[in-house]
């Protein structure tokens, strides 16, 4: 593949326009060559390094978690144990947003339980919106 542009790379990797010039302004993908137009022009290095950097977010991982895991295929004879403790570390995350969510959901079944319908001012719902302390598990993060 020769040189595309924004627009095609954008199209190959389900990234939008905006989030590929954000990822140059950031430092996560390589300054762009430029046509005569001023146009941006990538290369198959740039696609592979925007797609693995999408799949990265689609799991979850964050920008900088990103940028480690991109600083470590700059050494690809080094021994992957970095990148297997990144991975553990978001399956932590994972598993405690997991939970989260599952007390979220029981919290509003309870919410809905409990409400008999009527007006908004005998609310169950309401009522335990307003008021944190008539909630049965604690689901903020930490």
């Amino acid at each position: 593949m020769s040189e595309i542009t924004i627009g095609k790379v954008a199209k190959i990797t389900g990234c939008k326009v905006q989030t590929i010039r954000y990822y140059e302004q950031i430092g996560l993908l390589p300054e762009p060559a430029r046509s005569e137009g001023n146009q941006r022009l990538y290369n198959q290095d740039t696609v592979k390094r925007l797609t693995f950097i999408r799949h990265a977010r689609d799991l979850g991982f964050s920008l900088q978690v990103v940028r480690n895991l991109l600083d470590l295929t700059d050494d690809p004879e080094k021994p992957c144990d970095e990148a297997t403790e990144i991975v553990i570390s978001q399956l932590e995350h994972i598993d405690k947003r997991i939970r989260q969510l599952t007390s979220l959901k029981e919290e509003m079944r309870r919410m809905l339980n409990s409400c008999k319908g009527g007006v908004v001012s005998d609310c169950r719902i309401i009522e335990v919106l307003y008021d944190h302390s008539l909630c049965e598990t604690q689901h903020r993060e930490d």
